[in-house]
């Protein structure tokens, strides 16, 4: 199998999403502290696996501090998953992936380039939306429902993309291409650092029998 394209390599921007200290809300004082450390361990050992205690103890801030910036350790996973959304799906994959190509078509085929470089790095962290729908079972959690709205703009991003590239049924594609990517999301997270390639060969494939010829 070809290998797929690489970014820049190391930390440049092109490689990763990007972190929450390089954007002004992560700086914002206490809370700022807060929600970056929550942001680092969330995203490394899932909502579950840690409490209360710990971000405050690594945030360097007191409980009640915490409390007063966050009503419950709910908000401050909603609040973690929006900054997600900002950094991951606004300014990593939606505008990494228009600037690396320039039609539809490639934009929905070089977000597996961008996940080979992911999942290639010593620090995959999976993704926080996918990880929380699945740690969280409770219809009525506004976690799960958060995680479920974020997953939704993604979807929309590559619905958008399908309606521009002519497909036959956007709605459906947009589907099955976020069905490849949160499969190979997974598959990274196994440790399979060849999983973008082939979600990749496999896209391929589908957009091949979705689109109009090109």
């Amino acid at each position: 199998m070809q290998a797929l394209p690489h970014g820049v390599g190391g930390d440049a921007p092109s490689t990763r999403a990007p972190k929450p200290d390089e954007i002004e809300e992560a700086n914002d004082g206490a809370r700022g502290r807060i929600l970056s450390t929550a942001y680092d361990l969330f995203c490394r050992h899932g909502v579950q696996a840690i409490g209360i205690d710990r971000i405050v103890a690594e945030a360097r801030v007191a409980k009640m501090t915490l409390y007063r910036h966050f009503r419950s350790k709910d908000g401050l996973v909603v609040a973690v998953l929006d900054l997600r959304e900002e950094l991951w799906i606004n300014r990593w994959v939606i505008a990494e992936s228009r600037r690396r190509a320039q039609t539809p078509r490639g934009r929905l085929l070089v977000i597996f380039e961008m996940f080979d470089d992911w999942f290639r790095r010593a620090d995959y962290e999976g993704c926080l939306f996918n990880n929380t729908l699945l740690e969280d079972h409770d219809p009525a959690s506004p976690v799960r429902l958060a995680s479920i709205v974020k997953r939704s703009r993604v979807l929309a991003f590559l619905r958008s993309l399908a309606e521009e590239a002519g497909a036959r049924d956007p709605e459906t594609l947009a589907r099955q291409w976020q069905m490849l990517m949160s499969g190979a999301m997974i598959a990274g997270a196994e440790g399979d650092v060849d999983a973008a390639q082939r979600a990749r060969d496999v896209g391929s494939l589908l957009l091949g029998r979705e689109l109009p010829p090109e």
